[in-house]
């Protein structure tokens, strides 16, 4: 995420990922006739072959998914379920389905949920697009990724919820008790060929239920969990990629001080030489994750609630739950959700600009050094 927008005149070049060094700011140290490999050129929109980032992007996408749908789906179940009648935590709820369903049971509703790639796609094509909108009107890198981010998510959860909505059932599906609103008629350890018939039978029930609506049930509450989430991650991300900076041992009082006052695309070229700048990115991105998650979780806790259990209001499900479970119940699943989270942003932050490299048009392989 978080291409960088393509030059204007009189405007400063700013990358979200990898952060590009104007010449005016080159440091003493870096005089020499060997390249400085942190001055890395910014691949554009524009210098992209769009059918090689599309497809290396959702091959990408599907290696994460596989990765860290077993905690999705953990993290679900760890929302519905009523205090800790079934699971008392991340790991306890991990070994009982493993036990109960074997590998599986992890991947309850997978082949569903792998339809969300085209959400996916939209979601970056949109935020690209926005930023390179809203340039024309800031310079700041927070603005543009809060206001990207917020309209990459509304555009991807109008795709998305349906998807969610029947693959969320489909992880409801567990021998013994009964979890969710719909219940697979026959077999619900269904494997194999069997698995699409659970598909046609989840939404056979959800349109005698709820008609259409019902695939769009806790749209608003999926707007409110990840518009926030998305537009939070990025200035939490620069924050703490600035943060990391500052803190190196190598930088004396005087030099942090200075650096305070210092453009991100200065930082970025301060860096020590012996720590590549991806390392601090790769940290600072679970860090953002973390603490996008920690905020938004209570909505998400609603937001799957009111999905899964068939209510139809927001402020009714959070006065249930309150009642039921207290605060505490706002940060089910929480764990789990990070821990999903973290593999995905890692990906994201170190492996994208990688994709755009492998996607870049052939005529312009041999102008762009790393």
């Amino acid at each position: 995420m978080g291409l960088p927008q393509p030059s204007q005149k009189g405007k400063a070049q700013s990358s979200t990922l990898l952060l590009h060094i104007p010449p005016c700011c080159s440091n003493p140290r870096s005089s020499g006739t060997m390249e400085d490999k942190r001055n890395i050129q910014i691949i554009e929109w524009e210098h992209l072959d769009k059918k090689k980032f599309y497809v290396f992007g959702v091959a990408m996408t599907m290696m994460i998914r596989v990765s860290v749908y077993p905690f999705t789906l953990i993290r679900t179940r760890l929302q519905v379920q009523k205090g800790k009648s079934l699971y008392h935590g991340t790991f306890d709820a991990f070994i009982k389905i493993l036990r109960a369903d074997g590998i599986t049971g992890l991947y309850r509703g997978f082949l569903v949920n792998t339809f969300t790639l085209i959400s996916g796609q939209c979601y970056v094509t949109t935020y690209e697009l926005t930023r390179k909108f809203v340039a024309d009107y800031s310079q700041s890198n927070t603005v543009k990724s809060l206001v990207a981010g917020g309209s990459a998510s509304l555009v991807a959860q109008s795709i998305t919820v349906p998807i969610d909505v029947v693959s969320q059932h489909l992880m409801m599906q567990r021998k013994g008790e009964k979890m969710g609103r719909f219940q697979v008629r026959g077999n619900p350890e269904g494997q194999g060929v069997l698995v699409f018939g659970q598909t046609k039978d989840i939404i056979r029930q959800i349109l005698r239920a709820d008609g259409l609506r019902g695939f769009y049930r806790g749209y608003v509450a999926s707007l409110l969990t990840y518009i926030p989430n998305s537009a939070v991650w990025w200035p939490f991300y620069h924050f703490y990629a600035d943060g990391l900076l500052l803190c190196h041992p190598g930088w004396s009082a005087m030099t942090r001080s200075r650096l305070t006052a210092t453009s991100a695309s200065q930082l970025s070229y301060l860096c020590p030489k012996e720590c590549p700048h991806i390392v601090f990115q790769a940290v600072s991105g679970p860090l953002a994750a973390a603490t996008a998650s920690i905020l938004t979780n209570p909505m998400d806790v609603i937001r799957t609630r009111v999905q899964v259990e068939g209510k139809n209001s927001i402020i009714l499900t959070f006065r249930q739950l309150m009642a039921e479970e207290g605060p505490w119940g706002l940060m089910k699943g929480l764990s789990a959700r990070i821990i999903s989270a973290t593999p995905s942003t890692i990906v994201i932050v170190v492996g994208y600009e990688s994709l755009k490299k492998l996607s870049l048009r052939p005529e312009l392989v041999d102008s762009r050094h790393w």
